[in-house]
């Protein structure tokens, strides 16, 4: 099943909503996934640019937009951007299939 990493922030009310009432957002994430039949790998928060980053095993494309989908539309995060991840099997793959395309420059003939 393809990997995927997730980056996130929350909102400012949901900040002060978890400091008043601390949870482990790892129990909803799992279940999150899990709905779709995938699996979680990890969930850290961090400095920097967002708050936290997931790493998601989903059986394919559409159940990890179906799952980003879900989460965003709750309206608990200010930011949710995934990224799919390729092995270095798959990136091997892919060099040797770019291999067979020949590319021109714009404005080149």
């Amino acid at each position: 099943m393809p990997l995927y990493l997730t980056r996130f922030s929350y909102t400012p009310a949901t900040w002060a909503k978890l400091i008043k009432n601390p949870e482990d957002r790892r129990v909803a994430a799992k279940q999150y996934i899990e709905a779709v039949g995938g699996k979680m790998h990890g969930f850290w928060y961090a400095f920097g640019d967002h708050d936290a980053y997931n790493l998601w095993e989903a059986p394919d494309n559409v159940s990890m937009a179906a799952t980003a989908i879900a989460i965003s539309a709750g309206g608990a995060l200010s930011s949710f951007q995934t990224t799919v991840l390729l092995t270095v099997e798959e990136t091997l793959a892919a060099m040797q299939k770019a291999s067979s395309i020949t590319y021109r420059p714009p404005g080149e003939k």
